[in-house]
């Protein structure tokens, strides 16, 4: 495949783009004069071509902090394909954004532009009430679309924007809907314009991470503006350093305010509920504008493969969130292990000592017959999930506890269950599922085990005072990099969604950050790892031993 750069293709676009005006703000009435970087955005998207003399790039994602002229810059790139040099007979041309508020923005922008000029005036038919701009002499059309629109299959796009990705979450139905009609088109392009996701999860953070980890692929070019989180040294960089300011922002200190971003940056130095926005918004980096339970750092450094060794020689403690029957429930093992593990010494020696491991396993269920309205309610991909095997589909409107009971069964069977934690609600109705099947169980302290080999189930209350201990459990694991959860995707949802709130005394339990967040499978995981450690039966001796060469 050729990568000729067509230069008189980049020139084309640049120079069209300046001929615009600014319609609006402080520089209204001026010129539209691309800054070095957005020249060079410019450059890598049209420049490169195929032996062909086709554009080689396909899709582009330009992620940045606000306020760096993303909406003119997508309007813009709107006009050039409509009726400037990269105009073509009879195309659609769409951006799309998941509120009507956001999708108005582009379509705005660029209707303004064209009204401040009345050469682009004769050349478009502008209908406002449809979000739409029509080339009158080409017969191609850009409309803006939401998501909440309910036309969305059909569309045959050759160019489409995708603004604010960011605000989709994980939710693709709408994205992979419009993105299927690119086949049509010798030369399709999709525009990714967005802020940072909150979390790895998110469509867009997939679609970044995809451009990191396949340089070799040529039809993606990334620009990412992003700030730093941490200097070489491994340190944290602090919040007022305008070095690292200017890494997600660069319009600093030309047309986005110097004096505004110092602002918001004491801001958050001083009110730490403000660091979170400030660092997803305006330093462009992968975090929650809500400050989470975990973050994303420590949740990753304690994703490893757990050790199957765990469920046969380790102590199995479980929990439980039945949910709501029409909604997910969840079953957490904490598979408590003691296992050496080498380190190798300065000196060469090995020092041979043994590590305590959590080892998470996660098992998830949710009905089939409305996934895919919670789909679009909570912007979660639950079909894939279930087509991957990370969800179990359960066929019906509500889930029936008879195939959880099954599984817990199994797992029991299988691996010996020490206890079962559970929340009080709705467990009667798993315990008559276990009686059904034959299971025995009893509630610990309340009843005496009917044999050696009947499972425990040990309520586990949900308050603040029972929480906090189960809340702490799970700090002291990770902070030491003790678990394993094999990142399982529903179970990163949940920890995504997680915040904690607090009583007077200063006790904690989970709350969700948003209405639609599912935490279910942190608070499962939490009351699996409350006082699962025991001590150790062995010796914990260490052993030196030379490295032989």
């Amino acid at each position: 495949m050729g990568r000729d750069i067509n230069t008189t293709r980049v020139n084309r676009v640049i120079d069209f783009i300046e001929t615009l005006t600014i319609p609006e703000g402080m520089d209204e009435g001026k010129p539209f004069i691309l800054r070095h970087w957005q020249k060079d955005i410019i450059r890598r998207v049209y420049g490169p071509a195929k032996e062909d003399g086709l554009r080689l790039v396909r899709k582009s994602i330009y992620s940045v902090g606000k306020k760096n002229g993303k909406s003119p810059f997508c309007a813009a790139i709107v006009l050039c394909h409509l009726i400037g040099p990269e105009s073509k007979r009879n195309e659609q041309i769409y951006s799309a954004a998941f509120e009507k508020e956001q999708a108005a923005l582009t379509f705005n922008y660029a209707r303004k532009m064209v009204e401040y000029d009345e050469e682009l005036k004769e050349l478009t038919i502008i209908r406002t009430t449809k979000k739409e701009i029509e080339g009158r002499y080409t017969g191609s059309i850009y409309k803006a679309l939401a998501a909440e629109a309910k036309s969305k299959h059909g569309i045959s796009p050759a160019v489409l924007i995708f603004d604010e990705l960011a605000q989709f979450g994980a939710e693709r139905e709408y994205f992979d809907t419009l993105i299927q009609g690119f086949g049509a088109h010798a030369e399709p392009l999709l525009w990714i314009i967005s802020t940072q996701a909150a979390d790895d999860l998110a469509i867009l953070s997939q679609e970044i991470d995809y451009a990191l980890k396949h340089p070799e692929d040529k039809t993606v070019e990334l620009f990412l503006f992003t700030a730093d989180t941490h200097d070489e040294t491994g340190n944290d960089i602090d919040l007022m350093d305008v070095e690292n300011w200017r890494k997600a922002n660069p319009a600093l200190g030309d047309f986005l305010s110097f004096a505004d971003m110092e602002s918001l940056a004491k801001m958050a130095v001083e009110m730490p509920s403000y660091e979170n926005g400030f660092r997803n918004l305006r330093l462009n980096q992968r975090i929650s504008a809500t400050a989470r339970f975990m973050s994303p750092g420590v949740w990753k450094r304690n994703g490893g493969v757990q050790n199957p060794d765990s469920l046969f020689k380790g102590r199995i403690t479980a929990g439980l969130d039945l949910s709501g029957k029409n909604d997910l429930s969840f079953l957490v093992l904490d598979a408590f292990y003691y296992e050496e593990k080498d380190i190798i010494l300065n000196n060469g020696n090995i020092r041979r000592t043994k590590g305590k491991f959590h080892n998470i396993f996660s098992y998830c269920w949710t009905p089939l017959d409305n996934i895919k309205d919670r789909q679009k309610r909570d912007r979660v991909d639950y079909p894939l999930w279930v087509k991957q095997g990370h969800l179990i589909g359960v066929p019906g409107k509500t889930i029936n506890y008879a195939y959880i009971a099954q599984q817990i069964n199994e797992l029991h069977s299988l691996y010996g269950i020490d206890e079962l934690r559970f929340d009080r609600w709705r467990i009667e109705d798993l315990q008559r599922e276990f009686e059904n099947i034959g299971c025995e169980t009893y509630i610990k302290d309340k009843e005496e085990p009917p044999t050696d080999n009947a499972l425990c189930l040990a309520p586990y209350g949900q308050g603040y005072k029972d929480m906090n201990k189960a809340i702490e459990a799970v700090e002291d694991v990770f902070a030491d990099s003790r678990a394993r959860h094999g990142m399982h995707p529903v179970l990163l949802m949940c920890a995504s969604n997680s915040v904690t709130q607090s009583d007077p005394a200063g006790n904690r339990k989970f709350e969700k950050h948003k209405s639609n967040g599912r935490i279910d499978g942190l608070v499962a995981m939490s009351m699996a790892m409350a006082n699962a450690e025991t001590p150790e039966i062995e010796d914990d001796n260490e052993i030196a031993m030379p490295i032989f060469l």
